[in-house]
């Protein structure tokens, strides 16, 4: 079996911690038996490597989420790559081509598709393991996981079970689902059984194979890359999952949480605070996260959440927090703070004058050991200090050593580069008529290719 993790999401929900680059699976707010705060998906993926299926895990994603994944789960992991980010229908499609054109998986493979991001015991991944041999002994086109619900939610979406049950190989017939019903059909729901969707399902990699031929898509990798566009931009449960019949369902009944709202991942911390500040001990079901330099303070308020970071600042009514996808969710503004492939950055402040001149400053800090690309722009100068650490910069070809206190301007044009030999922060101010990250164009991405290549110039 070849599980398939879903990592897409927007980042609204969680506003501000979450943005456009760093969605709420990567908030590094809870804590693991170390006592070392933690995200979602470096939890999951620490329970799967747990029950030994890592090896057999790729994960889906888009373009601005790769260096975010590799820095918290390593280099090594396999990753799908999305052209354009999309809905699951088409992820899961590209992700499904790549088993069998590229990892030459074979027709009856079964593949299961799971979040990033679900907040489980270990015993539910054992669990996901069982949908293999389900789906092996009926001749179901698809086995889903339903979580017996806790209580009548109106945030999930609902499996209702045929009304004649099999129980030999615990699992049940699907009759039909219901998306996200009121709290009182809910209620009913849960007296006839009904299960929460919880987002994970398994098929044969036959069935979806056969979905894409059928429409006059290319099952090759790279081919339907080109057409990805193409694809219907839906939900698979509502491409795939609600147009077909024979589906089984394999009932969860433990411990199973979306963290998808400030209310339910605030009941997951360890502790109300992570940041600089104060909660008064007249705040009850107070929590207070804040990744900004300056302190605040929570005097005489309960049941409220106050999240800081370089996009914004949330106050807000726990029960009311979700309104917040609303408010910001039509904004498309540039993420204030990023993890990249060779550190972070967070932008400290943007100006734009009247004449359409923009002044950029961001604070970036390079691992030690790792670099920025040799690189030159067509539309904006640059200076750098250097405020922490030691490095090696290259400018027009010329390599020096530089440390804190050291200066360097980049006019328009002019090749740079630069590598952390300790953990290095520097401070960037960028001006121009135009600062867009597309304003970029790279000359040698690894420090070796730049090292050679001045080698060769200079001796």
């Amino acid at each position: 079996m070849k599980l398939i993790l879903l990592s897409g999401g927007s980042g609204k929900r969680l506003w501000p911690l979450s943005n456009d680059a760093r969605s709420k699976q990567f908030l590094k707010v809870l804590e693991n038996e170390d006592g070392q705060l933690k995200s979602m998906v470096q939890r999951v993926w620490m329970q799967l490597k747990n029950v030994n299926l890592t090896e057999s895990t790729i994960i889906a994603t888009c373009k601005t989420q790769v260096d975010m994944i590799q820095n918290q789960l390593g280099q090594k992991v396999d990753l799908v790559i999305e052209p354009s980010r999309r809905d699951t229908f088409p992820a899961i499609a590209l992700a499904a081509s790549f088993l069998y054109s590229e990892k030459k998986l074979p027709l009856d493979e079964v593949v299961t598709i799971l979040p990033v991001d679900p907040f489980v015991q270990e015993t539910f991944f054992e669990q996901v393991t069982e949908l293999e041999n389900i789906l092996n002994q009926t001749e179901a086109e698809i086995a889903l996981i339903g979580v017996t619900p806790t209580y009548p939610s109106s945030k999930y979406g609902y499996i209702i079970p045929s009304t004649n049950p099999t129980h030999s190989l615990n699992y049940t017939r699907v009759q039909r689902f219901i998306e996200k019903p009121t709290e009182l059909l809910a209620e009913s729901l849960i007296e006839q059984n009904a299960l929460w969707n919880c987002g994970v399902f398994a098929f044969k990699l036959s069935f979806i194979l056969s979905i894409l031929e059928e429409r006059g898509f290319p099952l090759d990798y790279n081919e339907l890359r080109t057409q990805y566009d193409k694809l219907p931009n839906t939900s698979f449960d509502y491409e795939v999952v609600e147009k077909t019949e024979n589906i089984i369902a394999l009932p969860y009944d433990a411990y199973w949480k979306d963290l998808g709202t400030w209310r339910t991942l605030t009941e997951e911390m360890s502790t109300t605070q992570i940041g600089k500040g104060i909660i008064t001990e007249d705040c009850e079901e107070t929590h207070l996260i804040n990744e900004l330099d300056i302190p605040i303070v929570v005097l005489g308020v309960s049941n409220v959440i106050v999240a800081a970071s370089p996009d914004g600042i949330l106050v807000a009514d726990k029960d009311k927090s979700p309104r917040i996808k609303e408010i910001v969710g039509q904004s498309h503004n540039r993420p204030m703070y990023e993890e990249r492939r060779w550190g972070w950055y967070k932008v400290l402040d943007h100006l734009k004058t009247e004449e359409d001149y923009e002044v950029l400053t961001k604070r970036i800090g390079v691992k030690a050991g790792k670099n920025l690309s040799y690189q030159y722009h067509q539309q904006r100068s640059e200076i750098w200090t250097v405020i922490k650490g030691e490095g090696l910069f290259v400018h027009n070809d010329q390599l020096r050593v530089v440390r804190p206190g050291d200066v360097l301007q980049i006019p328009v044009g002019e090749k740079h580069g630069l590598k952390a030999v300790t953990d290095l922060e520097i401070i960037e101010i960028q001006t121009g008529a135009q600062l867009i990250e597309e304003d970029i164009v790279r000359v040698f991405m690894t420090w070796d290719e730049v090292e050679e290549h001045c080698y060769e110039l200079n001796n």
